[in-house]
């Protein structure tokens, strides 16, 4: 997958976690930094466990429409920090205590970063 496409995949993660409510979503390009581990980060909080399986699912099925295969997933049973590996990207579900502990953003702070916008994205932009 090129990563046109990649991004695009991205892109409609992360709508399918702001159609489920899902709050601060982050998109880090994390290519340029360390390619060997993905393209792309999706980072999104969640407020209970349950919201963030209820992403999580969303997410696997509106990926799963346009042929997406996740590789594999993790934390989903406890519900802190929901993990989906899809090779070129990783979209990471957290909770709010849990993102603010771990502070992704920071250890990755030379990534170049990009707030999901959902209006922008309709547009097109």
């Amino acid at each position: 997958m090129d990563r046109d496409e990649t991004r695009e995949l991205v892109l409609k993660a992360a709508r399918a976690a702001f159609d489920k409510k899902g709050e601060d979503i982050l998109i880090l390009n994390i290519g340029k930094v360390a390619s060997y581990i993905t393209d792309y980060f999706l980072i999104v909080t969640g407020k209970t466990s349950e919201h963030l399986r209820a992403m999580a699912d969303f997410i696997e099925e509106r990926l799963s429409e346009e042929g997406a295969v996740m590789d594999h997933i993790e934390g989903y049973e406890v519900g802190k920090w929901i993990l989906m590996d899809y090779g070129d990207f990783v979209v990471h579900i957290m909770l709010e205590a849990t993102r603010a502990y771990y502070s992704l953003e920071d250890m990755w702070g030379d990534a170049e970063e990009e707030k999901f916008d959902v209006e922008k994205t309709e547009r097109g932009d």
